[in-house]
């Protein structure tokens, strides 16, 4: 097999396996949705990056202080191994919790993190929207918060006991984010959206 060096040796029209795409030596970020390359921007932009920021220390902090040494937190780049019919998934959230080091894999995680974070890009709104809360809620991604910084709200579902996502009011300033999954887990959404 020919080794990939550059993205534009993909047929985009086909499906790859997660063996494909760990193989891959091109330094484009991509994502596999049920075998199909989705490629993402080359690089989120500085308000997307301080939001990532400033939610992934306040996250960290918030376990430190509950004294939740088993979650942990982990920024894009990072992979995640899902499942979606029988072709091979592999996202990037930009910010995900992960309370089961069995999980946990030299490269990334296999299985749904407990929870995650999507910040909404000019380029990727509709795939965070649509594709991924369909795959999230899917795999059983406890709690899933879509974070869009051009409205500075946040919006958050959680799973239900039939498995289906339940949307909550939005947040925005004056809100805190209470998380159901880790107790105590708080964060003042006014802080997110800070510059």
């Amino acid at each position: 097999m020919d080794v990939i060096t550059d993205i534009k040796q993909l047929n985009l029209n086909q499906h790859y396996s997660y063996e494909d795409y760990m193989s891959w030596r091109f330094p484009q970020r991509v994502e596999l949705i049920d075998g199909k390359v989705f490629e993402l921007s080359p690089a989120p932009n500085l308000k997307h990056q301080r939001i990532s920021m400033t939610l992934s220390l306040n996250l960290g902090n918030g376990l430190n202080r509950l004294d939740q040494k088993r979650c942990q937190v982990f920024a894009a780049p990072f992979d995640v191994v899902l499942q979606k019919g029988s072709r091979s998934t592999i996202v990037q959230p930009d910010i995900c919790i992960i309370c089961d080091p069995a999980k946990l894999t030299k490269q990334g995680c296999e299985g749904a993190p407990e929870i995650i974070f999507e910040i909404l890009s000019p380029g990727n709104s509709k795939r965070e929207m649509r594709d991924k809360f369909e795959l999230y809620e899917m795999n059983g991604v406890l709690e899933y918060y879509i974070v869009d910084p051009a409205n500075e709200t946040i919006f958050l579902y959680r799973l239900d006991e039939n498995q289906s996502y339940v949307n909550t009011k939005p947040l925005i300033e004056g809100d805190v984010i209470q998380s159901q999954v880790i107790n105590g887990l708080a964060i003042d959404v006014a802080a997110v959206f800070q510059d």
